[in-house]
């Protein structure tokens, strides 16, 4: 990830404030019981989200503080397991020498730290990817970071020999039971009496954070086909969690469980931090002249006007291509922005740029791109790069597909009678000004001081991971009648200031 700069500004926009602990559906003063779900074998499958990854890594701390480990502790409680075992990553910092070295350092880095200048920025792993896995060794946690839904049936995933071809996951290979298994497999074969199950997410998040790199797979049903970035088909999701659902059912006719839908990706600081008008009210009268000189984006100006005579481009591309900065305290001013979704006229000379608008999302990435009254860098005399900005169109493939990955997941709820957990919801709430409260604190989605999501901008902290194990202690008491204690959100970690 790029070294992000966080100002002065964000840091004072912490808010603690003073409230009473709002623990809705809290079951704290009575009787801890099962209700009519057996805890006894707890096996919880996902990827990222489920591991424990935080700030950029999976790192110890952070698989100490996932949300199912902490449900595991409250499920002891009522019969449950003393014991949840996780594929422990071997230190404190995170990702694999090798293979961060063999990436040309852009990948599995250690976890991101916040500098004097609260700036986030990558440590450099001290661990080679290790094999902890084998015949006979099962985990509970099943956490598979950068796992997508078809993944978790994909045979060779844990395979080493597997990696150099980008067919498996060294997350997995670390804990698989053998080079041939699947995360289904290895999760059935410990027939759980209770699981968890988060997926999906991965299937547009990839896209997303790519800046829409890749291609919505709608209408493809065959995953071989997917590249890193495409958007899952919703078909080939709701079979795989179908088939996650029934095999689970197989092993144990017994079991019973709880599944999560999955969030809108563009409600997370990654996609929320940079606002698309970064230069609004920023521009002053000399910088507004050169930027619409001849020399600059007049010319591009005119050179759409001739498109548009010769009825190249509509009329309505025509304005909203058109280039204008303003100068003044409330002039508005959105980010130059490259949009591949644009008529070409490259055979006029005229890239495919614009100006952002409110639907348009601004990367967090591009963050260090910005800067007050640089009309060099990023947005303004400089396009922002198609990679920095997820468009209002490529944005609304990404809610389709989520809306049909959740219509299926709200279905086979109740099709199996799971209990449901909507962490759509949850995180639309964080996403509010008002955010949620506990016991004092407020939690937000804000970047950095908001609490809840790492330094990573998408991932959880140990709040926040908390936050949603609460979400799915609530449905599975109102589910199967347990009671289950909600935990103390504030007793966990959130981002670590220098």
């Amino acid at each position: 990830m790029k070294k992000i700069l966080i100002s002065s500004l964000a840091f004072s926009a912490l808010l603690l404030v003073s409230c009473k602990t709002e623990f809705d559906q809290d079951v704290k003063d009575i009787t801890v019981s099962n209700g009519n779900a057996d805890f006894s074998k707890f096996v919880s499958i996902g990827n990222s989200l489920t591991s424990g990854y935080r700030d950029g890594a999976l790192y110890l701390d952070g698989q100490n503080e996932s949300f199912p480990s902490m449900i595991a502790k409250q499920m002891a409680l009522a019969g449950g397991s003393q014991t949840f075992t996780q594929p422990l990553m071997p230190n404190n910092v995170g990702g694999f020498s090798d293979l961060y070295l063999a990436s040309g350092k852009t990948d599995f880095y250690g976890k991101l730290t916040l500098s004097a200048a609260l700036s986030p920025t990558q440590s450099t792993p001290v661990a080679n990817l290790d094999v902890i896995g084998g015949a006979g060794k099962y985990f509970n946690n099943m956490g598979v970071p950068g796992a997508k839904s078809f993944h978790l049936v994909s045979p060779g995933y844990g395979s080493a020999a597997n990696l150099a071809a980008g067919k498996a996951n060294p997350y997995f290979v670390r804990f698989a039971t053998s080079a041939t298994t699947t995360v289904l497999a290895d999760a059935a074969a410990q027939k759980p009496s209770f699981y968890t199950l988060w997926i999906g997410n991965n299937d547009v998040l990839s896209y997303a954070t790519s800046g829409g790199a890749g291609v919505d797979r709608k209408g493809n049903l065959d995953p071989s086909t997917y590249g890193s970035n495409d958007i899952s088909d919703p078909n080939v999701v709701a079979n795989v969690i179908k088939t996650v659902i029934t095999s689970l059912k197989t092993a144990n006719a017994n079991s019973k469980g709880a599944i999560a839908n999955i969030p809108y990706v563009t409600s997370v600081p990654y996609f929320t931090t940079v606002p698309y008008d970064p230069f609004t009210g920023k521009i002053t009268t000399e910088s507004a002249a050169q930027l619409m000189s001849m020399q600059a984006y007049g010319k591009y100006n005119a050179g759409l006007a001739t498109a548009k005579a010769a009825q190249l481009i509509t009329e309505e591309e025509y304005n909203a291509r058109l280039i204008s900065f303003k100068a003044g305290t409330t002039a508005v001013n959105g980010a130059v922005i490259v949009d591949k979704d644009l008529t070409n006229l490259t055979g006029l000379g005229l890239p495919s740029i614009r100006q952002a608008t409110a639907k348009d999302y601004i990367l967090l990435p591009a963050l260090t791109l910005i800067k007050d009254q640089e009309i060099a860098k990023g947005g303004t005399a400089n396009p922002l790069a198609d990679k920095y900005v997820l468009t209002e169109k490529e944005a609304a493939k990404v809610i389709t597909a989520t809306d049909a990955y959740n219509a299926s997941i709200a279905s086979l709820a109740t099709a199996y009678g799971l209990a449901l957990v909507d962490s759509n919801a949850k995180m639309k709430e964080l996403g509010r000004a008002s955010g949620i409260q506990f016991d004092g604190v407020k939690y937000t989605a804000k970047f950095v001081t908001g609490g809840s999501f790492s330094l990573d901008g998408v991932h959880l902290t140990g709040r926040g991971y908390a936050i949603i194990a609460n979400e799915f202690i609530k449905s599975i008491n109102r589910t199967y009648g347990s009671t289950l204690p909600q935990v103390n959100v504030n007793s966990y970690s959130g981002v670590t200031f220098p």
